[in-house]
């Protein structure tokens, strides 16, 4: 049988349990590594990132000079650049550096627009870990898989939830060097698959 005094705390001890738990949670969704909204995204040391929008681009780069270069934007019918084999659709592009100098701290910054309902939706990543030799070239992925040149990617995005074609614009930029652009497209359906 519950006393008078065990009825008035149990109330006020799960309401203290329940706002313990949300301020872990939350600590844990914004501590170091993890985005929020209007921040920077994580590294791709680790898989089920969780990537979220951001409200605006947060480069800055000013550069002018040319030597950063994007090529083979994809976001269906995607192949691996090395065998050609077919694997399945992400955001992909290719990144070149043709200045004598390695390029390192690369970001991008990408915008999806679903054509039929004009929403959009931006994110932003750091490529960190990513170092481009003079004159070679690297293929970046938004795809939760680990290793160089993978990133975490929102599994929730307009991409991977709309029905609808979503275009996708990519701006990528390096430290000095003019940003530059690219777009993929996603036609009607849903992808996720290998082609």
């Amino acid at each position: 049988m519950k006393t008078p005094a065990l009825k008035k705390i149990l109330p006020l001890a799960l309401i203290t349990i329940a706002i313990l738990a949300t301020i872990l949670i939350w600590q844990g969704a914004s501590g170091p590594g993890s985005p929020t909204a209007g921040t920077t995204g994580t590294a791709a040391a680790g898989p089920a990132a969780t990537v979220l929008p951001v409200t605006k681009n947060p480069i800055t780069a000013t550069g002018t000079a040319a030597g950063l270069t994007i090529s083979k934007a994809k976001a269906e019918d995607n192949t691996d650049p090395q065998t050609n084999a077919a694997v399945p659709d992400r955001l992909q592009f290719t990144l070149s550096n043709s200045t004598p100098a390695p390029l390192t701290g690369l970001e991008v910054y990408y915008t999806m627009k679903d054509t039929a309902t004009g929403q959009t939706e931006s994110y932003y990543q750091k490529l960190d870990g990513l170092t481009l030799a003079p004159d070679t070239s690297a293929t970046v992925y938004f795809d939760n898989a680990t290793g160089t040149g993978h990133y975490p990617e929102n599994k929730y995005s307009l991409y991977r939830t709309s029905t609808n074609e979503v275009k996708i614009s990519v701006e990528a930029a390096a430290p000095g060097l003019a940003p530059v652009t690219a777009t993929a497209t996603k036609a009607k359906g849903t992808g996720e698959k290998i082609d």
